[in-house]
């Protein structure tokens, strides 16, 4: 879960670096958006961590740890369109979908019961934002 953990806190400064560096036409809407995504994901680290904690299990807390563990890779601090941000975002998303799946079936197999209760929210929110995200980059 640890994996999973770090993914989220990097997913969520990448989406917040991407939130301050859109640029073009479509600004407006991709900032906005960007800002709805990056507290859902923020909310998602905190759930996780959470989690952890009640299944005695030690979340990774700092950012060397954080970008260790992660296999999502930051965004660089510099202007970038929305079309690059959002097929960013969808493989990101994607990505996650499938890492929570992991958990989710690792959980079951083991009778942990409340961590894969809380997969299937996660699973929930990015097959809606990857549907989303699809639906607009057609």
């Amino acid at each position: 879960m640890n994996e999973l953990l770090s993914d989220l806190v990097v997913f969520y400064h990448k989406l917040q670096n991407f939130h301050w560096y859109v640029k073009g036409h479509t600004f407006f809407v991709a900032h906005a958006k960007l800002e709805e995504y990056y507290d859902m994901v923020n909310g998602h680290v905190d759930e996780v961590a959470e989690a952890m904690l009640m299944c005695n299990l030690k979340p990774v807390s700092t950012i060397s740890q954080f970008t260790a563990h992660s296999k999502i890779k930051e965004a660089p601090s510099e202007f970038v369109g929305a079309p690059v941000v959002w097929s960013e975002v969808l493989a990101d998303f994607k990505y996650l979908l499938e890492s929570a799946k992991g958990v989710k079936e690792e959980a079951d197999n083991a009778g942990n019961f409340l961590v894969s209760t809380k997969m299937d929210d996660l699973i929930g929110d990015y097959s809606k934002a990857i549907w989303m995200l699809s639906q607009s980059l057609d």
